[in-house]
């Protein structure tokens, strides 16, 4: 009888460290009267009539696989879409994928064009699965710690002093989770000029481009140049309130749609079927939902914000998403004693910075993808931390 099972676990998969947001919510789990502000999805419900969607498409026993690439009616929609409200254009028969989540999109994407050694840039805070997803690969995770003097927006000489003869591609997040940074037009070009003078891909994680507040989204797309050396990724999860329906897209030129599509037919298949039908009427009338409850989290942002300001705690205006990421050095604490203690003393739920690389430590992340309740709750709770 074999007793040695763990010898036979991928060296890169031991290796890896467990989601530190994970151990919050399952502690979180355990303990009543916990206000959470660890979530990372929407507490709205998915619009009525994109449920019925998924449920007539059931009803007409529509239950068998669509197309690898997903429902072409699907990526017409999705086209139509990125042009109308990114302004970028995609053959919806060769430049687009319909995927499960935009998570599976982005392992996809790495798997396509990561060769043994390749280096793939990644701007921290970020994304838990980043850089274990480059790995993964089979790829190394060069990450560039972005500051809060900045508003944690990458810095053009931060970038160019990453690059090296091996970097294939940057990989950047706007609106970011965990900071909420929102990169502007003016932004993104000065990235843009690097990334073409040095010719690299980049994979632009564009989930929370629907969430807003103060100036349009720019797709790092829509820069001149840009597209067909972007790997564009989103999808319906955080701007429609679709998470648990696990519904994103990819977007690229041809040559490398094709290469991601090979990977998903061998991996996935094709996404859910009803998922993919409610995703469809979501894009023919949601966008009147999405338009509100932007407003709402705008008004949420602005709260908490100003809050957690006004106890101490600094905290940069956020530009999109709906996370805030006050810096908790002035507690004396490490991201993750305050977390834990904040937990365990006042039952509120955040997650530590550190969560998301070197650069997020001294601060935490709280989602305000709460009701205003719960988000005074824990603002009160917070408070009561500090002065103790």
């Amino acid at each position: 009888m074999m007793t040695k099972t763990k010898e036979f676990v991928a060296e890169s998969v031991q290796n890896m460290r467990p989601s530190g947001i994970r151990k919050f919510f399952d502690l979180a789990a355990n303990m009543e009267g916990v206000v959470s502000l660890g979530v990372g999805e929407p507490d709205f419900v998915t619009s009525w009539s994109v449920r019925e969607a998924a449920i007539l498409s059931l009803e007409k026993g529509y239950t068998s696989y669509t197309a690898n690439a997903g429902l072409l009616e699907l990526r017409n929609e999705i086209a139509d879409y990125m042009e109308n409200r990114f302004h970028v254009k995609y053959d919806p028969k060769e430049e687009i994928i319909v995927t499960v989540g935009a998570s599976q999109a982005i392992d996809i994407a790495m798997r396509a064009i990561i060769n043994p050694g390749d280096e793939i840039i990644v701007v921290e805070p970020c994304f838990v699965s980043y850089v274990p997803l480059v790995e993964l690969a089979g790829g190394k995770a060069v990450t560039i710690e972005t500051k809060p003097e900045h508003d944690f927006k990458l810095q053009p000489d931060q970038l160019k002093q990453a690059i090296t003869p091996k970097t294939k591609a940057l990989l950047i997040c706007s609106p970011n989770n965990p900071t909420g940074t929102q990169l502007t037009k003016e932004d993104l070009q000065g990235i843009c000029d690097i990334v073409i003078e040095h010719d690299l891909l980049v994979i632009a994680d564009e989930i929370y481009a629907e969430l807003a507040y103060d100036i349009q989204h720019t797709s790092i797309a829509s820069i001149e140049g840009m597209q067909e050396r972007t790997i564009l990724i989103n999808g319906f999860s955080k701007g429609f309130a679709m998470t648990g329906w696990r519904l994103g897209f990819c977007c690229a030129p041809k040559e490398i749609s094709h290469a991601c599509l090979k990977i998903h037919q061998y991996a996935m298949m094709c996404a859910s079927t009803p998922a993919q039908y409610a995703a469809l009427e979501a894009l023919q009338s949601g966008m009147d939902d999405v338009v509100q409850m932007t407003k709402d989290y705008r008004r949420r942002r602005n709260y908490i914000v100003s809050s957690l300001n006004e106890i101490g705690l600094d905290c940069h205006i956020p530009g999109g998403a709906f996370y805030a990421f006050p810096s908790i050095k002035s507690t004396g604490l490490s991201s993750e004693e305050f977390a834990e203690k904040l937990l365990m003393e006042q039952k509120v739920a955040v997650v530590p910075g550190n969560v998301f690389g070197k650069g997020g430590e001294g601060h935490i992340r709280c989602s305000y993808a709460s009701s205003m309740e719960q988000l005074q709750e824990a603002i009160k709770r917070i408070k009561n931390f500090i002065e103790k």
